[in-house]
């Protein structure tokens, strides 16, 4: 089905990935009109300069005046209480839609704070970036064969959800559905695990640099190789997004820290028992599974 371009779409968060959204749907020519919304002046300033929107405000009633698509790029700490602003001034034909890293706490603010327009909420994920933020960090192939996931609303219209997914993929992104507590338990493991163990290696070397090179990190990171740039390279995305990322999924991430940390007593042992076999078949069963996933990743 062929849907209409978007006269009107606001922006609240232009940063990497609600600038690199707009972007894509710029050159898809998908849309008419960006408004963008955000706490810095500079940035948004930015943003203007660089085309990513045509005008920015501070004024929900301004700019959801005719918005046909609204997108909130925020941290999802913020969403309860931006939702809560936007609620009176809503139009019925408005589309809403989110890119936050956890789903549950999203739906649970859209189903205290956006009454009946919850029929148009689409929550969504596309699991992209980059270790920068801001306008300047947004470009428009960010989300090119990239993957994006919905957790449609019993509440929403299939024809709505059919045009959330329809804009993703005009942005080069493969789009997939299920629910958001599938959807949590899954970002738990793949993605904000990962990262809280990148932010806890590097605090790691910190604490270590206190007994190694009198409290001075990079004596000791001025030896370092690529496998700690590629396994920290995530510890340069913004501290105030995560720690909200990870208190608000922090039940599946706590699972998901213990079964970690079994893990790692399992490999703990194999190395006091001086046992090689069972290190050497751990290390290539991890192989096999990367070395497939890259060949995955290639094909896609």
């Amino acid at each position: 089905m062929a849907f209409p371009a978007i006269s009107k779409l606001v922006v609240v968060g232009v940063g990497l990935i609600g600038g690199s959204f707009a972007l894509a749907l710029r050159r898809a020519g998908l849309v008419d009109r960006v408004v963008g919304m955000g706490r810095s002046p500079e940035n948004m300033q930015r943003a203007l300069e660089l085309g990513i929107i045509d005008e920015q405000t501070s004024d929900f009633a301004a700019a959801l005046s005719g918005a046909d698509f609204v997108l909130l790029a925020i941290p999802v700490k913020q969403t309860a209480g931006v939702m809560q602003q936007m609620a009176p001034h809503l139009k019925a034909h408005t589309i809403i839609s989110d890119v936050g890293s956890t789903k549950q706490n999203v739906v649970h603010a859209a189903r205290a704070n956006l009454g009946k327009r919850i029929e148009r909420f689409i929550p969504a994920h596309p699991i992209a970036g980059t270790e920068f933020n801001g306008a300047e960090a947004a470009f428009p192939d960010l989300f090119q064969d990239k993957p994006v996931i919905l957790t449609p609303l019993q509440e929403n219209d299939q024809q709505i959800v059919d045009r959330v997914a329809d804009l993703w993929q005009h942005c080069g992104a493969s789009v997939s559905s299920m629910l958001p507590e599938q959807h949590d338990q899954l970002l738990a493991a793949i993605s904000h695990l990962p990262h809280m163990l990148a932010f806890s290696l590097m605090q790691h070397i910190r604490t270590l640099s206190h007994t190694l090179s009198e409290g001075d990190p990079l004596a000791l990171l001025r030896f370092a190789g690529s496998s700690l740039n590629d396994m920290t390279r995530i510890t340069a995305s913004s501290p105030e997004m995560w720690r909200d990322i990870c208190l608000e999924n922090r039940a599946a991430l706590l699972a998901q820290i213990e079964a970690y940390q079994q893990e790692l007593s399992g490999l703990q042992q194999m190395l006091a028992d001086h046992d090689g076999e069972s290190l050497e078949k751990l290390f290539a069963e991890a192989r096999a599974i990367r070395q497939a996933w890259s060949a995955f990743r290639n094909q896609s």
